[in-house]
């Protein structure tokens, strides 16, 4: 049987289910000849959700999983997963560049004219002492009101990006940035900007928004480097169901008879450092 002599290597990327397409999405565009494999864990989401080990032990399980397909890169395109597993996985395979997703406060310190900054955020993000550290590092004197939003990722996940109840959702968690005045608002997750023009109707057009993905993307971007005779290739994998997700994917981001596959770790694969 002849080998083949040259590995697989391909840009992998993750996050707890949709969200993380946007910075897919971004990729496709930016590196149009790169082999792409996304994993959704849709059976986990939202991670916003879940304890800091169990976030870590889900993380590892697939990065594991993408560097066994041949990842050369994984793009962590979640803040949560970012939050509390992204050093854990960089001690676990120090020869793998990681990109790690988190809010961008150091842009909102530049962006807001009046001093005043929200971030929105999952539950697990917005209690994250990474998002903490990143305040006190960048915020420099600055009024950050940080909001977690359970219930949003949900109605994403499931395809609802308009509903009255979503709306009726939005307008209580952006209520407390609108009372502190902020005029800078950073989606502090890459779910979040599926649903950015109804953030902006709740949080008033005077609010400018800030998104992360495309930074994320133009990182990987830097730490990527082609092979000779690279060809674009496109694999995507969820945790949950696969049709559900193709579905999803060809309603919102208009990618037709995109193939799905499904994935699920060994119970091996979900043991993790208790760091």
């Amino acid at each position: 049987m002849q080998i083949d002599p040259t590995p697989r290597r391909e840009i992998g990327v993750f996050d707890s289910g949709v969200g993380g397409l946007t910075v897919l999405r971004e990729l496709r565009t930016l590196l149009p000849t790169a082999p792409l494999r996304y994993l959704a864990d849709t059976a986990y989401a939202p991670y916003g959700n879940r304890s800091p080990e169990e976030i870590r032990a889900r993380c590892m399980a697939i990065t594991e999983h993408l560097v066994e397909q041949g990842a050369a890169l994984v793009v962590v395109a979640c803040n949560t997963a970012t939050a509390h597993a992204i050093e854990a996985l960089r001690a676990r395979w120090p020869g793998l560049p990681f990109v790690g997703t988190e809010p961008g406060i150091k842009p909102a310190v530049a962006a807001t004219r009046n001093g005043r900054i929200g971030v929105l955020a999952t539950p697990a993000t917005a209690a994250s002492a990474r998002l903490q550290a990143l305040i006190e590092r960048h915020a420099q004197g600055r009024e950050v009101v940080v909001r977690g939003c359970p219930g949003v990722v949900e109605h994403i996940e499931a395809g609802d990006l308009a509903s009255p109840m979503l709306r009726q959702l939005l307008e209580q968690h952006c209520m407390p940035l609108r009372a502190a005045g902020v005029d800078t608002a950073l989606l502090g997750c890459t779910h979040y900007p599926l649903i950015e023009p109804l953030w902006q109707a709740a949080l008033g057009p005077e609010v400018q928004l800030l998104r992360i993905e495309t930074a994320v993307a133009r990182r990987a971007c830097e730490l990527w480097r082609p092979a000779a005779g690279e060809q674009a290739s496109l694999h995507i994998e969820t945790s949950g169901d696969p049709q559900t997700l193709s579905d999803w994917i060809a309603t919102v981001l208009g990618w037709q008879d995109t193939a799905v596959q499904a994935w699920q770790p060994g119970l091996t694969s979900l043991t993790t450092p208790a760091s």
